[in-house]
């Protein structure tokens, strides 16, 4: 149990990690919110971006703010499942002659993964790296290895040059807690980051957190507090994605396939990292309503009319926060 000062200089840390990795990523406020929060929440992240808007650089600026170990997979169509999980050698012991296979770990054995362009490898090696996300652990030749904890997936998409690529199906896409995307810098912002990356001036990232730091952290999460209503709320918003239940004619019109109760499970668990991100130990509606954009828009599958028209998921939720916020006017 941590006592009060404990607690307190634990939470002081998290703006200060912050600090640090904002040394190196000019802007991006809401991008690194949401990676912090599927950090703190034991979660994973899928970041997509069109190229040189520093997903991998704020991925490596992360790691070096943790004191974690930390690899990169850059993935490519001939990757095998051995490559990340890693494989067995023959060895020899000198003293005694006899021969045996040893496991080589693979890169997959670290804190923190940057899973680089993950919709470039097949599917056999994009289900290998899914057993990893759910269950911490990796099986090879009938042997269970543990994977170090904590354990956090980053992967990143290139959402253009779609040719040669393998989409990730939407039962994997379901195993990432959030799904961010990035976007292009404000002026002030590209002004910065231009004048921040050509001189001799480099930023050193000092380490803030350590394993233990985090493990704490997500422990804490799962401790704060959110209300009934709020519970009930995150149910209706959940339940009314979903077209054969809904009450909403926008869903019916548009959405083929609405979220699963893990999208719920998810969006109060980011919601209470959100919460403690910014110093609150309460869940609040503005909580719930910043994480359900990246919680929901790789969980709800538009139908074939939608994608023609340009309806996307992020539509969808702006439409359900508005209506079923109507129906619950108790909670605002």
């Amino acid at each position: 149990m941590l006592t009060e000062k404990t607690l307190q200089q634990l939470l002081d840390k998290l703006p200060r990690l912050k600090q640090e990795i904002q040394k190196v990523i000019v802007g991006q406020e809401a991008v690194l919110d949401e990676v912090l929060v599927a950090l703190l929440a034991g979660g994973h992240c899928l970041l997509e971006g069109v190229p040189g808007l520093a997903k991998t650089l704020l991925v490596r600026t992360l790691s070096q703010a943790l004191h974690l170990s930390f690899r990169r997979i850059q993935f490519t169509p001939d990757l095998m499942p051995t490559d990340i999980i890693g494989t067995e050698v023959l060895e020899e012991d000198h003293a005694t002659g006899k021969r045996f296979f040893k496991f080589n770990k693979g890169p997959l054995f670290a804190n923190i993964i940057l899973a680089d362009e993950i919709n470039r490898t097949p599917p056999k090696t994009q289900s290998a790296l899914l057993e990893a996300m759910q269950e911490f652990e990796v099986t090879y030749a009938g042997q269970t290895y543990a994977l170090d904890r904590p354990f956090f997936i980053l992967a990143t998409q290139n959402p253009i040059e779609q040719s040669g690529t393998y989409p990730l199906p939407e039962a994997q896409l379901d195993r990432f807690l959030l799904y961010v995307k990035i976007g292009y810098p404000s002026e002030q912002e590209e002004t910065a980051i231009l004048t921040n990356t050509t001189g001799t001036h480099k930023a050193q990232v000092m380490p803030v957190l350590d394993a233990n730091d985090i493990r704490q952290l997500q422990q804490l999460v799962r401790e704060v507090t959110i209300d009934t209503d709020l519970v009930n709320y995150v149910s209706k918003l959940v339940r009314a994605t979903r077209p054969d239940t809904t009450h909403i004619d926008y869903i019916k019109e548009w959405v083929r396939w609405g979220a699963g109760p893990r999208a719920g499970q998810a969006l109060i668990l980011t919601a209470k990292a959100f919460s403690l991100l910014h110093g609150r130990y309460a869940v609040t509606m503005s909580d719930i309503a910043a994480m359900a954009y990246p919680v929901l828009r790789h969980r709800i599958l538009m139908n074939f009319r939608a994608e023609a028209e340009g309806i996307h998921p992020d539509k969808v939720t702006a439409v359900l926060l508005k209506e079923i916020e109507r129906t619950t006017t108790r909670l605002s």
